[in-house]
């Protein structure tokens, strides 16, 4: 078993998150905090592929380009509306 060293601050949100009934016990506390760090870190990956596919589009000189905002706007409504089509 492996021990978790906490600081006073730590050790009393993991007592007032058992005690409120969120939890059974510490190891309860500490697996849901790495299943959001796990999480966090899928997110932060996804976001990473995006910005690289937007890059490499940019990279291509596959980009549109736009006289206003309101053009942006509509090309944006288009885009959305083929996408729920």
């Amino acid at each position: 078993m492996t021990t978790i060293r906490l600081n006073a601050a730590e050790e009393a949100f993991v007592e007032q998150q058992i005690k409120a009934g969120y939890y059974d016990n510490a190891d309860d506390v500490v697996q849901a905090g790495l299943e959001l760090l796990r999480e966090r870190e899928t997110k932060i990956a996804k976001l990473r592929a995006l910005i690289k596919e937007g890059q490499d589009d940019i990279d291509m000189g596959r980009v549109v380009s736009f006289d206003s905002a309101e053009e942006l706007t509509a090309f944006i409504l288009r885009e959305a509306a083929e996408t729920d089509n």
